[in-house]
């Protein structure tokens, strides 16, 4: 009789699982389709969840792993894997003999990491636009982006002089890993105070693991939603590290799109107290405008490249390099997929949407000194 009734309980607790299994999958596509309907509020999404649950969220997880020396996200990625592979490895056979069932299983699973990602972090890709909360256009003439080039390059040239190193000379920053990043959080309490939308509350930046990896793969950093952790890649240049590590802690603020985070790291950087800071701020966001002139002038370009100090064009001589040193096909594959996971988040440019921050950049600047 014991066997029966164990077996009875068995057979129920396995037909709920599979339908479990059946109902998280069907989940997915209304997923999908609820967050089209969802792009079309972004004041709602703003209110709500960026200006409203998220930040609650977000400073938990800063503080419940930020104090941890190493990346634990890092090692989350890797355990996730190695069970996925593991899991593939046990059930691949499934594809032949139950294929239906391995399917629904794959999308069930599927299904769950959409929903967590979303809930943890993805609903800031359809937040309202920076420019709204900001009060600034997004459109601009070539005039006014060749007027704040040659801004930046005047700021750029006087903080490289003043820092007490020849033009031609290459500014490395005096600084380790770990005193940046305690630098790039002082920036953002600098910002706030008269941006206060950019105040910066716990604290959980580290270099990743990885940063082999993600050098070979491209990225000079990363966000983790799972844990709030905002990874550097260690492996990037001296004077690079301070604007990735503020872009970074703007992905952790809710600012997903990439332009945002871009000009938000500009922002915090640029006007920093540190006069080497400073200048890594001036000369990252310099080199997005001046590519941006040879786009649309050429002329112009070549009539501002040569006022720049040689020792800045040498700093982005050197970062070139080093991108071209790890440059491999798998890198292209890579850029592919965050191409079109940019697009599938609101950013119908992909990667390319990275240069609009010159738009943020003009406009921000048109009535602001630098």
């Amino acid at each position: 009789m014991w066997e029966k009734i164990l077996g009875k309980i068995f057979f129920v607790c396995l037909t709920m699982q599979r339908k479990t299994r059946l109902i998280l999958a069907l989940l997915l596509p209304l997923q999908y389709f609820g967050l089209l309907v969802l792009r079309h509020y972004p004041q709602l999404i703003e209110t709500y969840y960026s200006q409203g649950i998220y930040p609650l969220m977000s400073s938990l997880s800063r503080y419940l792993f930020g104090w941890i020396p190493f990346s634990v996200g890092d090692l989350i990625y890797a355990a996730l894997i190695v069970l996925m592979c593991r899991w593939l490895y046990l059930n691949i056979a499934r594809l032949r003999t139950e294929p239906t069932a391995f399917m629904i299983d794959v999308v069930a699973s599927l299904s769950v990491v959409y929903f967590t990602f979303h809930m943890v972090w993805g609903l800031n890709y359809l937040r309202q636009p920076l420019h709204h909360t900001l009060a600034i256009e997004t459109t601009y003439s070539t005039e006014q982006l060749i007027h704040l080039t040659e801004r930046l390059i005047d700021k750029s040239n006087t903080l490289h002089r003043t820092l007490g190193y020849p033009d031609s000379v290459k500014i490395d920053l005096p600084y380790d890993q770990s005193t940046i990043f305690d630098l790039s959080r002082k920036g953002y309490r600098e910002l706030s105070h008269d941006l206060p939308l950019f105040a910066y509350n716990g604290t959980s930046i580290k270099t990743s693991l990885w940063s082999l990896a993600l050098t070979y793969m491209g990225y000079s950093g990363y966000y983790n939603p799972l844990t709030g952790e905002s990874q550097v890649n260690s492996k990037i240049k001296n004077y690079k590290f301070p604007v990735v590590s503020a872009h970074e802690q703007a992905h952790q603020m809710g600012y997903a799109a990439e332009n945002e985070a871009n000009f938000i790291a500009t922002l915090a950087t640029l006007h920093h107290s540190d006069p080497y800071i400073s200048y890594a701020g001036a000369i990252f966001s310099l080199r997005y405008c001046i590519n941006e002139v040879a786009r649309r002038d050429r002329d112009t370009y070549d009539r501002l490249l040569p006022t720049i100090n040689t020792g800045i064009l040498e700093s982005y001589r050197e970062m070139r390099l080093f991108w071209e040193h790890y440059k491999n096909p798998f890198e292209g594959l890579s850029k592919v997929f965050w191409d079109q996971f940019l697009k599938a988040n609101n950013q119908s440019k992909g990667i390319q949407s990275y240069s609009y921050m010159v738009a943020l950049l003009v406009n921000y600047y048109q009535d602001r000194p630098i």
